[in-house]
């Protein structure tokens, strides 16, 4: 197409000068407070409140054994309301007291040996009679415990053994003891057979050695016999011992428990052992198992050593609730297993490719019905494939240093982002790297290393929720909140700080009050004000506090970046079901998305318009006129009530005290939004040259969306300049591009004045 004219005529050119290159990131809330579950003081970004349920939970239990009381954290109330009002995107961070961890997952096992023997193992199936034990014990029937073994690969087994003579055999080194004998035996050796005076037993022959007439210098046992009991009696006829006749009583032997044979009944591990090969052979002394004739040996055999635990998982939520490690019933399903923890399954091990499929799901399922959170199929152990494990689930974890300082940071360690919203990989353990062959045969060293199927449970978290007097809803005062106290909240808040890495425009923190807080709260004002790119929405004092305790705490206060609201209201808990008491910034993160769902950040969030609290039963104190006047001019914003129309935010002041166009909220919510956009359009000219042309290209996208801000009923009027006039060679030498925005931001109409004139009849209207 000609772009000019060369004989006269016209030229209509089209000059597209609608197009903005690029619309702001959208920044949405952000909650600080205590939660069921999750990472602590790690902000996770949430887009749902299924998506908040599944990493924080809902409600719990407090309370004595016999009176237990549900609760939800004021956090999940202000994200649901948040979310049902239209917000779309929440920055949460959970804030706890005390030391919380992941739970880990119990052994993943595969077909390689680990070498453990663990505590309680029955090691009885490995010992033999007829080849470990060498014949008779000779010990005395009982329980030795904790018994040190020798032999084997390793050392550290101990073992708790059983001995009983419930065999009812002599011992063949039993030496019995004899009444005394009568007079006239003839010294000499014999062999003679033991008969039952009392008891059942039979079999049982002795050599007797006879030292004189009225002498037997011992009984030992060549023939065990077998039906004998300790207490029973024998009897040797002294006419088998060289003596005339029945010349006297004969010889009464009473046995003894030394003089049976006894035999190990249960060997069980005490405690856990390493290093352990299939094949070692174990001795117990005969010094440790009273002293017995011969040693007790036994080999270990393959169920006596644990498979290895080829990869572990962990939870990315943290503490007690996390684990699940409890007994099975005949459904197969967990006795501590609940909605808030997990559970891990392997199925499908396929040696000849090297994949199995790991699923992940919820710690109250059965095996009959499965609740599968999420499932990843065909991984493997080998760290070369695209479907490696490690990869495919994630496993980083982020850990939070600088703790108690005024710049905490997040340390990532880990390769893989986290795939999974509820595992990570912890480690693997036993690696495959190129499982197959270049003929694409397994490689036989691999094979064993493939988790076998099965399922277990997570278990070893610690950090518990129930902490403090644990104090909620109204209750909460200056020295328990939610079970929680100020300090804890101050890393979450010094990490949020950050406004590279979290992006917000809202910030609340239910359940800490002004007066109560000061120095935490302080610390989230001045940190907000440093970032200058968001507001916060404050409470000032507890539940069924005066209005002179309100605005004496507003009073104190004097920043643009925040906004009170008074008083508590009453709303149903969507889970639990209960109605409770929640301080308002509990909900004014809702009404600020509603507000921008239906219309634009720089309107009022206030009014029946965009004010309404559809989800509040009702509000703490019905307020009058001149409560609310009191209020305003005291900068808190009144939460009415109005017959027919419900309960209202009614106010849209910041804690600002000079009057300026940013003691309203809407003007200093504009101005967070004007300053999110252009300062993203200026992070993109940070090291380009400062000419004409990259000057151009910034006003190029500031006026086009100024204007449409205008269009909008944003602004009354602005300037953006960025020329020669603010950008001279003194500041181009120090490498400084400088620009000057001006605006006019629009006002709301909050004091509505409506003069009824009365006049008589036929007099005219004026023009």
């Amino acid at each position: 197409m000609a772009e000019t004219l060369i004989s006269p005529g016209v030229l209509a050119r089209e000059n597209d000068q609608s197009q903005i290159t690029s619309q702001p990131v959208q920044a949405g809330a952000a909650i600080i407070g205590p939660t069921v579950k999750g990472r602590v003081n790690i902000p996770k970004l949430i887009t749902s409140y299924s998506e908040y349920q599944a990493n924080f939970g809902t409600t719990f239990e407090s309370g004595s054994t016999n009176q237990k009381e549900e609760f939800t954290f004021l956090t999940s109330i202000s994200a649901y309301n948040y979310f049902q009002n239209g917000g779309t995107s929440l920055i949460v961070t959970r804030v706890a007291s005390g030391s919380f961890t992941a739970a880990t997952s119990s052994t993943i096992f595969n077909d390689q040996e680990s070498g453990d023997i663990p505590d309680t193992t029955n090691l009885f199936g490995s010992y033999n009679a007829g080849t470990g034990i060498g014949g008779a014990l000779g010990a005395t029937a009982g329980q030795f415990d904790d018994v040190a073994t020798t032999g084997g690969s390793s050392t550290g087994l101990k073992v708790n053994v059983t001995l009983s003579s419930g065999s009812g055999q002599f011992s063949q080194s039993a030496d019995l003891t004899v009444s005394t004998p009568p007079a006239g035996l003839v010294a000499d050796t014999y062999t003679v057979a033991l008969t039952s005076g009392s008891g059942a037993g039979t079999g049982a022959t002795a050599t007797v050695v006879v030292a004189g007439a009225t002498s037997i210098t011992s009984v030992t046992v060549v023939a065990t016999g077998s039906g004998y009991n300790a207490g029973d009696t024998l009897i040797i006829a002294s006419g088998s011992l060289g003596a005339s006749g029945a010349g006297g009583t004969d010889p009464i032997i009473t046995i003894a428990n030394a003089d049976l044979q006894t035999f190990p009944t249960a060997i069980v591990a005490s405690g856990s052992a390493s290093g352990y090969a299939v094949g070692d052979v174990i001795t117990v002394p005969a010094a440790s198992i009273g002293n017995a004739d011969t040693a007790l040996t036994f080999t270990l055999v393959d169920a006596d050593i644990t498979d290895a635990n080829a990869f572990t998982l962990e939870t990315i939520g943290q503490g007690e609730i996390m684990n699940n490690a409890g007994t099975l019933n005949s459904q197969g399903a967990i006795s501590t297993g609940t909605t808030d923890n997990l559970r891990w399954e392997i199925t499908s091990p396929n040696t000849s490719s090297g994949t199995f499929s790991l699923i992940i799901r919820q710690g109250n399922d059965t095996t009959r019905a499965k609740s599968v959170l999420e499932s990843f199929n065909n991984v493997s152990l080998d760290p070369k494939s695209p479907n490696y494990i490690s990869r495919i689930v994630g496993d980083q974890t982020e850990t939070l240093l600088g703790s108690g300082t005024a710049e905490p940071y997040l340390q990532t360690t880990g390769s893989y982002a986290n795939a999974s919203r509820y595992v990570r990989v912890k480690s693997v353990n036993f690696k495959t790297p190129d499982y197959l062959d270049n003929s694409g045969t397994a490689k036989s060293q691999f094979t064993a290393s493939i988790p076998i199927a099965g399922s277990g449970s997570f278990g070893d978290a610690q950090g518990s929720i129930l902490t403090g007097q644990g104090k909620y809803y109204e209750k909460i005062d200056q020295n328990d909140t939610q079970g929680l106290v100020g300090g804890n909240y101050t890393d979450a808040i010094n990490l949020l700080a950050n406004k590279d890495d979290y992006q917000y425009n809202i910030i609340s923190v239910p359940g800490l009050f002004q007066s109560g807080y000061t120095s935490t709260l302080n610390t989230l004002i001045s940190n907000t004000e440093n970032r200058g790119d968001n507001i916060i929405t404050l409470d000032l004092e507890a539940y069924d506090s005066s209005i002179t305790a309100i605005t004496t705490t507003a009073a104190s206060l004097d920043t643009s970046y925040a906004a009170a609201y008074w008083p508590w209201c009453m709303v149903t808990d969507p889970d639990s079901g209960q109605r409770v008491w929640v301080p308002a910034s509990t909900l004014i993160p809702g009404v600020y998305a509603a507000n921008d769902r239906t219309a634009e950040a720089w309107f009022a969030p206030a009014g029946i318009n965009r004010g309404g609290l559809g989800v509040v039963v009702q509000a703490e104190r019905k307020l009058t006129q001149s409560n609310r006047d009191a209020l305003y001019v005291g900068k808190v914003n009144p939460i009415a009530t109005f017959p027919g129309r419900g309960v209202v935010v009614f106010g849209q002041k910041t804690l600002q005290t000079q009057a300026s166009a940013l003691d309203r909220v809407n003007v200093r919510r504009l101005l967070i939004a004007l300053k999110n956009f252009i300062s993203q359009i200026s992070d993109n000219l940070v090291f380009e040259q400062n000419t004409a042309a990259t000057r151009n290209v910034f006003l190029g996208q500031v006026n086009p969306y100024l204007e449409s801000v205008q269009q909008r009923q944003g602004l009354f009027a602005f300037k953006v300049q960025m020329d020669d006039s603010n950008n001279g060679p003194e500041v181009i030498d120090r490498n400084e591009l400088r620009g000057a925005i001006f605006i006019q931001p629009t006002k709301t109409a909050e004091f509505i004045y409506l003069d009824f004139n009365i006049l008589p009849t036929g007099a005219e209207f004026p023009a």
